[in-house]
This record gives C-alpha cells, structure tokens and sequence, in this order.
C-alpha cells in the first residue's frame, strides 16, 4: 500500500519567489540582494549564491540606519515620517546597504524582490541601493 503524501499548497508569494529564483543568482563577483519586509521592519540580506553565504545583512532596526532615516526624509521624500515601517526608512536602508557593499569591494548586485510585488518600500529600497552608487 502506498503512503500518503500531503500536498501543500503554496502562497502566491512563495510561487512567484519560486520563478524569481529560477532566473536570478547571485555570485562571488555579483552578489544578490534580497529584501524582506514584516508589518513593522525591513530586511535585506547579501547573499553569494556559488557559496551559498550571506555576505552582509542590514535591517530598519540597526542603529546606523535609524539614524539616518530624518536626514533621507529631508532630502528625497519630503515627509517627517521618522517610522521603521515607511519608505524613507527602506531608503536609508537601501543606503547603508550599498555603503557596506562598496566597503567589501563589490560593484555590482542582482536585486531579488523575493516574491514581494516591486512597489513601496521594495522600490524604495532599490532606489536607496542606487541613490548610493550601486548598479543593480
């Protein structure tokens, strides 16, 4: 008799991060960025995919880029919003990132949105990593 096999279903997030990755890799020369956003925070993690390590994370919940999130509001999204969870934070986000990419040495980086539509604060982090000298 054979045993039964659960089948799981899978979220439209998970099916759409599944087809990213069959496209998008990163490597030792051109690492990938991949974002991850929670109701009140923002990730993003380096990632050298022929390794399979993380080179470098940053999150709006590191002290370096709280810091620097009135200085993003003043100059590219003219709001007072000083929250973890808005867009001037997945900027000065983006920034740092891009920052400490430029310190390891690394050009370039291939975005993975990770299943998350491009819009808001994933848009806005791209937008920070190349506000910050990065191509993506």
């Amino acid at each position: 008799m054979k045993p039964k096999v659960k089948k799981v279903k899978l979220t439209a997030r998970k099916k759409s991060q599944l087809r990213i990755r069959k496209r998008i890799s990163g490597s030792d020369e051109k690492p990938r960025v991949s974002v991850y956003t929670s109701s009140k925070y923002t990730y993003a993690q380096v990632i050298s995919d022929d390794t399979g390590k993380t080179l470098l994370s940053a999150s709006t919940r590191d002290a370096d880029v709280k810091g620097k999130i009135s200085s993003v509001n003043k100059e590219l999204m003219h709001n007072d919003a000083k929250s973890t969870k808005s867009c001037a934070a997945a900027v000065a986000l983006g920034m740092v990132v891009a920052e400490k990419i430029k310190a390891k040495g690394i050009a370039k980086v291939v975005f993975d949105r990770n299943g998350f539509k491009y819009h808001g604060r994933v848009k806005a982090l791209a937008e920070g990593i190349r506000a910050g000298g990065m191509n993506i």
